[in-house]
């Protein structure tokens, strides 16, 4: 039998419940016994642990207990609270250099004619502006896979090089100022996705009058438009119906040359993937998200780029990123994120410290130190080699950090608009997000949500929990998951059809 509790560093003085503990559960291993119920991935403390004092898991701060602990009792949000405490940095005293695979592994991509490499081969229509959202939907509805046709009768039927055409709709590109940083930002969202080589060819459809204009847009993102490229609006096409019809001979036209690709084995060093995590609980930073950087680190040896994000969620872990920056120059970067996100909480009547969620409380994370401290192990352990902003494109290969708020959707729509082909994502309450145009992997951390929500799995990490497997042995199967899906393999979410309500650009100032 296992030990009931899973002790993650000698020096923490907590332990996590394996499973769910009752009273008078003896935990041998640490020398003591369970004082009343502990659910599974919670805290039970190893030790006595006076007022005031810290509370260390994975050997850092988690928070302070705000009243005497006794060893074996339940460590949560009745007895644990958030502090603020002095990081030590130290930039670059965790970065070594990366020993490279002699052999690099391979996927099957799609080379587009100018020798980037695509995952998936999409046609995208784009919005400017929340107005034309309703005529972008129509568009690319009349080339859905409709279940109620039958499979000769699709749109699509004589292009299966063509894995769909989505809308990415938006709620914003007006009542903003026109010169502000939040146009800044959408726009150069909409260019990222414009510009993604899992998208064979976009259509950019306006309302004709917003402030977001469709030739701003171009003219900031330097965009070219032509074959490939299709802008438009309502108003000068002559309203809805106009507008919809000539979508749909415009992709009409675009579909025969974006069906003529073939996939070809091509290094992994052209792969990017992002990484997120959502719903998580106590065993995230056990199992998936270790599981994940153990995947990162065989990404970033085979020559690709990881991209992590969400960054309320790696704060007060920022000091172990920096310690991994391969220059002063990156590790400040990183910090002047940190402070931008103080100063813009505080603005707004919040702090950095409102989080976990409820679901992740549930789970066992109890102050966001703890959920930081798990969220940054997606990392894996290589150098950080750079710090970007949101939305702003990766043209570093290795492990690089984008600055995205912790809400998945706009997190990964940020990730992809830099560049990301995949998205991995961990979850231990359960998820059912998917992207477009790039796929989206989840991965369970617990057996337990595997098995009651295998139809938005697509790997579970569980077995690192019950001890029948290692971060490293998961990390390989992870590994080669990403090759496949990025050779062709649909994820859980593609067959489910998620993807176009997920585009979620960052709103970030206030709407006049």
């Amino acid at each position: 039998m296992s030990s009931p509790s899973i002790r993650i560093h000698p020096a923490d003085n907590v332990v996590i419940a394996r499973r769910q503990l009752l009273g008078g559960t003896v935990i041998a291993d640490e020398g003591i016994t369970v004082a009343g119920l502990v659910p599974p991935g919670h805290k039970v403390a190893t030790r006595a642990i006076a007022a005031g004092e810290p509370v260390r898991r994975y050997n850092q701060i988690i928070g302070t207990a705000t009243q005497p602990i006794a060893a074996g009792q339940h460590v949560h949000t009745h007895n644990l609270a958030f502090s603020d405490f002095e990081r030590t940095h130290e930039p670059g005293a965790g970065a070594v250099p990366t020993a490279y695979a002699a052999v690099p592994a391979t996927f099957d991509g799609i080379v587009r004619a100018d020798g980037r490499v695509a995952t998936r081969n999409y046609i995208g229509v784009l919005t400017s502006v929340n107005c034309s959202a309703t005529a972008a939907r129509a568009i690319a509805d009349h080339f859905r896979r409709d279940v109620r046709l039958r499979p000769e009768d699709w749109a699509l039927a004589d292009f299966p090089n063509v894995d769909g055409v989505v809308a990415l709709t938006h709620g914003m590109g007006c009542a903003t100022a026109s010169d502000g940083e939040e146009l800044q930002v959408l726009r150069r969202t909409l260019g990222g996705y414009a510009r993604h080589p899992n998208f064979a060819a976009v259509l950019v459809v306006g309302l004709g009058c917003e402030t977001n204009q469709i030739q701003g847009l171009v003219a900031q993102e330097g965009l070219h438009e032509g074959a490939k490229l299709v802008t438009f609006n309502i108003q000068d096409s002559g309203g809805t119906a106009r507008t919809v019809a000539r979508g749909i001979e415009e992709i009409k036209r675009l579909l025969p040359d974006a069906n003529r690709v073939k996939r070809e084995p091509v290094p992994a060093s052209h792969l990017v993937v992002g990484l997120q995590c959502g719903g998580s609980d106590g065993y995230s930073g056990i199992s998936a998200n270790p599981a994940l950087g153990a995947a990162v680190d065989r990404l970033v040896r085979h020559g690709g780029t990881a991209i992590l994000s969400e960054t309320p969620e790696i704060y007060g872990g920022e000091h172990l990123l920096t310690r991994r920056a391969v220059s002063t120059v990156v590790a400040d970067k990183l910090r002047a994120r940190i402070a931008w996100w103080e100063a813009y909480t505080a603005r707004n009547g919040m702090k950095m410290d409102n989080n976990p969620s409820a679901g992740n409380k549930a789970g066992g994370l109890t102050t966001i130190l703890e959920k930081s401290l798990g969220a940054i192990a997606k990392s894996g352990t290589t150098n950080l080699v750079d710090v970007l902003q949101f939305a702003e494109s990766v043209s570093t290969r290795g492990f690089v950090y984008m600055d995205t708020p912790g809400y998945d959707p706009v997190s990964a729509t940020g990730q992809v608009a830099g560049g990301a082909k995949l998205i991995c994502f961990t979850t231990g309450r359960g998820s059912a997000y998917g992207c477009a145009p790039s796929p989206s992997l989840k991965f369970s951390t617990n057996t337990a949500l595997w098995l009651k929500q295998q139809e938005d799995i697509d790997l579970d990490c569980g077995g690192i929990v019950e001890g029948l497997e290692t971060v490293d042995d998961a990390g390989e199967r992870i590994f080669r998951l990403m090759l496949a899906t990025a050779s062709g393999r649909a994820t859980k979410s593609e067959q489910h059809g998620y993807g176009q309500n997920e585009f979620v650009p960052w709103q970030l100032g206030a709407v006049m």
